[in-house]
């Protein structure tokens, strides 16, 4: 698509959003919940796993770095894509095993795991949510690429099948397939503890090659003749197609799982022409799917435009917005933002930071989507990583509350106890009992202030959010020290309703190091607790920023994890270390900067 350049406009619309934003300063910078999220895109491997790459230990290595990265500049929601072609990047009784996963379509993991299994286990583990991202119609992206499983439904039903020039997509006006769509999603639902599910924006065809220069035409003239409902504009049909499906799948996640949000990710026109001044391919006319309907007819719990274009233009990101949040009627927008543009010679660094800037404002958009994790996110580009980790992310955020689906808040947790030495604390609380509506708690939220008037309302004083399995947590000091910190605990449900919070406890750091002397030194202190199990802090302190890589070997000298590989500014820093997966047994930690690396013996002992 090209974007018109209207640089006079651009620059008067940024520098407008920027005087409007300085007004509400702090509140643009620090929502106490926002959802922050990230599409991991498995189609062709265009995030995981690494093309060629069918190693199951390789997949889940690198599966759980990119996670550690997404955590670590501030993502709470990883959007996973399960479903790519009438496939599956988990254990599926209905459909084949990805070709993008094993390399052969069919073919099962080796040694065996369920991608979606260990991933959604490895989000909770870091206080992320995982949705579960599904293509409801496509088939076949590239007919003829590569062979298809004898249980690929382009064999066991041909007749489903909705054939343009390569690429083939099942026929959404027929009902079996909106059943065999709805079946499969159904029972995702039913096995795995996802907390959303996500569809894309592929519904009928894109207009997108010269083989294909006008999307759908009559291929589906027969369906609309034997299904037609009663419609007899055939355009009109075809939306309602997709809404009968969305609203099936809304009604099954209230009967099954009521707590599991559905999320739709539009075009980010949804007619040309509206809003006034906007020109482009639409949703509505082309692809026939109709958000206005979903939000109105309330059964999505949010949308997530593809508004992928920066400020001005034809498709104006400053108009775009607006509208967008003018159509919520009560439900959230997270919009989809492209960060994989970012590298294009017409964007520059502050475009997409901008962007979440005006989204807050107002509180136009609940929070961003971001298109790629790769191309986007972990590869920095123009700094925008950095940006997200050093000052929009900076402070930790609750993911928005949707009170339309759950309103009970939990119960706070109990018998909060503190206990420590001259260097760091360990915290230690009781997970409360099952609240009025059946729920507990999921993550557990901790707090932590200098003040003893310690606010649950300032995200500023969010020190960590833990997974539901996690009931104590250790804090490593900070310099300067002889400083009385206070710490206080909420419990979070599956919908993110926040408990009141637990009492407050405080200790007062009394390092025997003089502040001095650990600015001026490289060390790398003996991990707390050792030996642990299975959780302890890994502390550093640096004279100078530097780059950071910090591995855990066992002791065969195999590099097991990492856990730092980016810039740290100078001062004490610390790194909390996970062992659940591991056995028991004496690991080395190594750091390494370019002018200095040390390590330590850690003993985990379960």
């Amino acid at each position: 698509m090209i974007i018109e350049k209207k640089t006079t406009t651009k620059l008067f619309l940024i520098s407008l959003v920027l005087i409007f934003l300085v007004s509400d300063f702090n509140f643009a910078q620090s929502p106490k919940r926002e959802f922050r999220g990230a599409w991991i895109a498995t189609v062709t491997n265009l995030d995981w796993p690494q093309s060629g790459v069918t190693n199951s230990y390789s997949q889940q290595s690198s599966l759980t770095s990119m996670l550690d990265n997404l955590k670590n500049c501030g993502i709470n929601t990883v959007v996973f894509q399960i479903r790519t072609e009438c496939d599956a990047f988990y254990n599926s009784p209905y459909e084949p095993w990805s070709r993008w996963l094993t390399g052969t379509q069919g073919k099962t993991p080796d040694p065996f795991y369920d991608p979606l299994e260990f991933a959604i286990n490895e989000a909770h583990k870091r206080g992320i949510e995982l949705h579960a991202w599904f293509n409801p119609y496509r088939a076949e992206r590239s007919s003829g690429s590569y062979p298809t499983a004898a249980n690929h439904v382009t064999k066991t039903n041909p007749e489903w099948i909705l054939n343009f020039s390569t690429l083939k997509m099942l026929d959404p006006g027929l009902p079996n397939v909106r059943a065999h769509v709805l079946k499969i999603i159904t029972d995702v639902l039913k096995r795995y503890n996802i907390d959303g599910i996500h569809f894309d924006d592929y519904f009928y065809p894109y207009p997108s090659n010269p083989t294909l220069p006008n999307g759908i035409t009559t291929e589906d003239n027969s369906t609309f003749t034997n299904f037609s409902r009663g419609f007899t504009n055939i355009k009109d049909w075809r939306r309602d197609n997709v809404n009968i499906l969305v609203k099936a799948i809304y009604d099954s996640i209230k009967t099954i799982k009521p707590w599991v949000k559905l999320g739709m990710s539009p075009f980010g026109i949804w007619k040309n022409g509206v809003p006034t001044g906007i020109v482009g391919l639409d949703a509505y006319n082309v692809i026939y799917c109709d958000p206005v309907s979903w939000l109105q007819g309330k059964y999505i719990d949010y949308v997530s435009p593809q508004l992928y274009w920066p400020f001005g233009g034809s498709r104006d990101y400053a108009k775009l917005l607006p509208w967008w949040s003018s159509q919520k009627n009560g439900r959230h927008l997270y919009v989809g933002q492209a960060a994989y543009r970012i590298t294009d010679s017409d964007w520059n660094s502050s475009e997409i930071p901008n962007q979440i800037r005006l989204n807050r404002t107002n509180n136009l958009a609940e929070g961003s989507l971001f298109f790629r994790t790769n191309q986007g996110l972990i590869n920095n580009p123009k700094g925008f990583y950095d940006s997200l980790k050093r000052d929009l992310y900076y402070y930790k955020t609750l993911l928005p509350k949707m009170e339309w689906k759950d309103s009970v808040i939990p119960l706070f947790p109990t018998e909060v106890a503190i206990s420590g030495n001259e260097n760091s604390i360990k915290l230690k609380w009781k997970k409360p009992q099952i609240s009025t509506d059946g729920d507990s708690a999921s993550k557990f939220v901790i707090y932590k202030s200098t003040s003893p008037n310690l606010s649950i309302n300032d995200p500023k004083n969010i020190l960590y959010i833990t997974s539901s399995s996690q009931e104590e947590l250790y804090d490593v000091f900070q310099i300067p020290f002889n400083v009385e910190y206070f710490y206080s605990i909420t419990a979070l449900d599956k919908l993110n309703n926040e408990s009141i919070q637990s009492q407050i406890v405080s200790y007062k750091s009394t390092s025997i190091f003089a502040d001095r002397t650990i600015q001026k030194n490289y060390q790398l202190y003996q991990n707390y607790p050792n030996p642990f199990n299975p959780n302890t802090t890994i502390t550093f302190n640096l004279p100078k920023q530097e780059y950071v890589i910090i591995k855990i070997y066992n002791l065969l000298g195999k590099s097991i994890l990492t856990l730092v590989d980016e810039v740290r500014s100078t001062g004490r820093h610390s790194v909390y270390f996970d062992g659940t997966n591991l056995p028991s047994g004496v690991y080395i930690c190594r750091i390494k900067t370019d002018n200095w690396s040390s390590s330590i013996k850690m003993t985990l002992q379960k």
